[in-house]
């Protein structure tokens, strides 16, 4: 009797184990994976749109893009073809965000410096101060890895017209501000279709945000995510 009981004991639990086992697999198998939100002009909020593109809905990418980097070459929306990146405006003499975003920056370049597939972008948008000169010595002075981020200068309007158009980066409320002064803190995630994925506060590596505002280190998170969903 107590043979057969041992036995019984060893079937169930063998039972319940394989159970565990099983119910485990399909569920890592069938849980939804995360998946990020594309932005078109018509998903964000209309203050922070280009008024000429609120009502696009559908199929927004980054526009073709032409501009010089901090060793004189030329790059454009080809050097970053089927490659996730992360874009943001600055200009080198900025002493109020600036700084904190490009060490935020900084911050990301060595989480991601073994990932070929992620690149960074920095636009400067006082191009006619931060030329290739000034941008080189901008880049040694931050630990730039040229293979990894391009410091950029460029045409002025075509800088400003890509930020506001493109990246939906900052509002412009009437067509005549469209080359006004272009200054904000996003970060944006944009995927290896060149489409926009997310929006983020440069300036906060990892501190509280305001409700539906990410910092830098979600950022990270969500690159992630999206790196699992191009696979």
């Amino acid at each position: 009797m107590l043979s057969k009981l041992k036995e019984y004991k060893i079937f169930i639990g063998f039972f319940v184990l394989f159970s565990i086992v099983t119910i485990s697999a399909f569920y890592t198998v069938l849980k939804p994976k995360p998946k990020l939100a594309l932005f078109n002009p018509s998903d964000v909020n209309p203050e922070l749109v280009d008024s000429t593109v609120q009502y696009v809905a559908i199929d927004h990418t980054i526009a073709d893009f032409s501009f010089t980097n901090q060793n004189g070459k030329t790059i454009t929306q080809k050097d970053y073809e089927g490659k996730i990146y992360v874009a943001d405006f600055f200009f080198t003499t900025c002493g109020s965000i600036c700084p904190k975003m490009t060490n935020n920056m900084v911050w990301l370049q060595t989480q991601l410096k073994d990932n070929p597939n992620v690149l960074l972008l920095s636009h400067s948008v006082t191009p006619d101060i931060d030329n290739v000169t000034v941008l080189k010595k901008y880049a040694l002075e931050k630990g730039v890895i040229d293979s990894k981020w391009n410091l950029v200068t460029g045409n002025k309007k075509d800088i400003y017209f890509i930020a506001r158009k493109s990246y939906l980066a900052v509002k412009t409320g009437k067509p005549s501000e469209m080359y006004d002064m272009v200054h904000t803190e996003n970060f944006v995630l944009v995927d290896s279709k060149r489409r926009v994925r997310g929006f983020y506060d440069g300036t906060n590596l990892d501190g509280v945000t305001e409700p539906g505002i990410k910092n830098v280190k979600q950022l990270l998170e969500d690159i992630t995510i999206l790196i699992e969903e191009e696979k």
